[in-house]
């Protein structure tokens, strides 16, 4: 079953720029502590590498059976101390649900080691990766994907069919950009250029630049620091 809920935004947080950086800037991520994560590495079938970071707590599992675990799929250069993923932690917590956040490649801190980036429709690194979960974890397996995690999860979904549900109980996406074609203009205009697209770019071209470096004649140096959108 497929559903779709419909944000109500407080009256004092209107529009989509505002209800977008007043979280990130200044929400309340988790009511005690800030998640203590323990890093496992995983080698990819092509050789390379992911890393997870699984969240360390002391919560018991449940007296009817494994407990769940919660993964978490981050957006667009994000990580598992994006804030939004320190909230999904700090939810998991209190639900004595297991946590996991793996990583895009190039999002842990560590550059990966061959020429493949991460993208919006990759679903078979979802695929695979979920696979690994499904193998570690008895229990119930939910998964969520923020933003571009969310379009990959969604795709991922897609493309298995009603099969999805022998590797998962449940998947959801949050602001994931179902129309990437329309997303990407919007993000090259006006406020979106000046803050987010800049943003993004910000940290995207020096992680090309080492890219680079790692893997000469891989794409043109000047026009990617050429690029605005």
């Amino acid at each position: 079953m497929t559903t779709a809920m419909n944000y109500v935004a407080p009256r004092w947080l209107p529009g989509g720029n505002l209800q977008t950086i007043w979280p990130a800037l200044y929400a309340r991520r988790v009511v005690d502590d800030l998640p203590v994560y323990r890093r496992q590495r995983w080698t990819a079938p092509d050789t390379d590498f992911i890393d997870v970071d699984w969240l360390v707590d002391s919560a018991a599992p449940s007296a009817t059976g494994p407990r769940a675990l919660l993964v978490l799929f981050h957006g667009l250069e994000g990580s598992s101390g994006s804030h939004y993923a320190q909230a999904f932690a700090d939810f998991a917590r209190e639900q004595c649900m297991a946590f996991a956040v793996p990583h895009f490649r190039g999002c842990s801190g560590e550059l990966n080691l061959g020429p493949r980036a991460y993208h919006s429709g990759d679903h078979a690194e979802i695929g695979w990766v979920l696979q690994r979960f499904r193998e570690l974890h008895a229990g119930p397996l939910v998964v969520v994907g923020v933003s571009l995690g969310g379009n990959a999860l969604l795709r991922w979904a897609q493309e298995m069919g009603a099969s999805a549900g022998n590797v998962v109980s449940a998947v959801a996406a949050i602001s994931s950009p179902i129309d990437l074609a329309a997303g990407g203009r919007a993000i090259g205009r006006g406020f979106n250029r000046l803050v987010y697209t800049r943003m993004f770019l910000n940290t995207m071209k020096p992680k090309a630049l080492r890219k680079l470096e790692q893997h000469p004649g891989l794409f043109d140096r000047e026009a990617m620091l050429q690029a605005r959108d």
